[in-house]
């Protein structure tokens, strides 16, 4: 089987890899992206549709895994990627590769606002309050309205090695190890009240292979999260912890405006679960541990990247 992934460079993409290239050795994983360490040239933003039918053609995909996205950034370049990328995708593979199996990764914040206690289900109306849910849900629908055999996983806030600053946890991390374990170290943050649904990377990667190995049709959407709302001040308390911080945590008003408007989000795994086999198996402190651990500056491999 060949299986093409596009956005191996990104957080997500490069553990999807890394299952993937785990597989029984029939399965040959090539690389898309703009990166020059791509199998493949391809530039969803950019490329026109005819280009990518092209590219694809020559990687003859059995199946794709899409993990480019934008989590950052203007409304254009989330628009761009998270929208478009998706539409031009399914445009190409309908050309050149229309019985490939499109697995491609969504996100619950196209949900929006969840109702406190409650774990949202795949039919749960999508209401999207920022740009990032709203370009999701848009590539979420080019996908599910393209007519191919394709699945969006719909991925709750991932946490684990590798997590960037660009992210809450990767971001936590990185400001305990700049603090270190000073008794008189404050760490200055925004409102930590929100409840989140955290996912392990290593989770969401498994829940990729299982879809791109499926049998027979999958449902349109899955939701692929650890099926628990938790503080966000909690997984801080735990992460401090973990990285023995004894100082301070100061809290303050305002903050992230979203995570003032989605204080909950939460999302039933119980699909997933009979479509694919796959449950989340990470606890949330074996994904800070595996976090923390990967941001020791002497967790290197010989190339000088961390060490997953």
């Amino acid at each position: 089987m060949r299986v093409l992934v596009l956005g191996f460079t990104g957080y997500l993409g490069r553990h999807v890899v890394a299952h993937l290239s785990a597989a029984p050795p029939d399965t040959t994983v090539l690389r898309a992206g703009r990166s020059p360490a791509a199998d493949i040239a391809v530039d969803l933003a950019r490329d026109h549709p005819g280009q990518v039918a092209e590219a694809l053609a020559s990687a003859a995909p059995d199946t794709v895994v899409n993990c480019a996205g934008a989590t950052g950034g203007d409304a254009v370049t989330l628009a761009e990627t998270n929208a478009r990328g998706p539409a031009v995708l399914c445009a190409a593979l309908r050309e050149s590769a229309p019985a490939a199996r499109l697995v491609h990764l969504g996100s619950a914040a196209e949900y929006g606002p969840g109702a406190p206690g409650t774990r949202v289900t795949e039919s749960a109306a999508t209401r999207p309050l920022g740009p990032y849910g709203a370009t999701k849900l848009a590539g979420t629908v080019a996908v599910t309205a393209s007519g191919l055999d394709a699945v969006v996983l719909r991925v709750g806030n991932p946490v684990g090695p590798g997590a960037p600053p660009t992210g809450l946890p990767g971001r936590i991390a990185a400001l305990l190890r700049q603090a270190g374990p000073e008794r008189d170290a404050v760490l200055r943050l925004g409102d930590l009240s929100a409840y989140r649904d955290f996912v392990d990377v290593r989770d969401v990667a498994r829940a990729a292979l299982l879809a791109a190995t499926a049998g027979g049709p999958l449902p349109a959407v899955l939701n692929i999260s650890g099926g628990q709302a938790v503080p966000v001040r909690e997984l801080v308390r735990r992460l401090a912890h973990r990285a023995g911080f004894t100082g301070r945590i100061a809290e303050r008003a305002g903050g992230s405006a979203r995570s003032a408007e989605v204080s909950w989000q939460c999302s039933s795994v119980t699909a997933a679960a009979e479509a694919l086999g796959w449950r989340p198996v990470h606890t949330l402190d074996e994904s800070l541990a595996a976090l923390w651990a990967a941001t020791d500056p002497a967790a290197r491999d010989t190339e000088g990247e961390r060490v997953p």
